[in-house]
């Protein structure tokens, strides 16, 4: 194993099997390799949510397979996403449905507003904005190519 691509390659192929039938999915999976101590972070999540016990069983299946490729001293990290961590998927963005985002455009224009709907090639939002009286809730929609990056915004209301 030569680089951090094939490492991830390996790493995902290694866990499909622990994914328990798409239950569970990919988010990110991070690898920095060193002659002195890699580390190899591994996001997962579920439509509900993925539990602590989930990933520690996971990683505990995940290590054994890792050992073998990686001679090394390495760090293996498998977690959750936090809630400040962009969304990467269609699956990320379905499951935040009713939430507000602040999504970045490629061109570097932002708008924030609550997500309404997501399918396979965009997300529709109903913009956050001051209103005039009468004036119409119109909702937009915003392909995926169009999007650098979306964050759920967190409200301590």
């Amino acid at each position: 194993m030569n680089s951090n691509t094939e490492v991830k390659q390996k790493i995902e192929q290694l866990l499909e099997p622990l994914l328990e039938n798409d239950k569970f999915f990919i988010v990110d999976i991070k690898v920095s390799l060193s002659k002195v101590h890699s580390k190899v972070t591994i996001l997962l999540d579920s439509d509900e949510g993925i539990k602590i016990d989930e990933c520690t069983a996971i990683s505990r299946q995940l290590g054994t397979d890792i050992d073998e490729m990686m001679p090394e001293k390495y760090t293996l990290e498998v977690s959750s996403p936090g809630v400040d961590f962009p969304l990467k998927s269609e699956r990320m963005y379905r499951k935040n449905i009713g939430r507000n985002l602040k999504v970045v455009f490629k061109d570097g224009k932002e708008v924030k507003g609550s997500l309404e709907a997501v399918d396979l090639a965009q997300i529709t939002l109903i913009e956050d904005k001051k209103r005039k009286k009468n004036e119409e809730i119109i909702p937009i929609q915003i392909p995926f190519d169009n999007i650098k990056e979306s964050q759920v915004i967190i409200s301590f209301k």
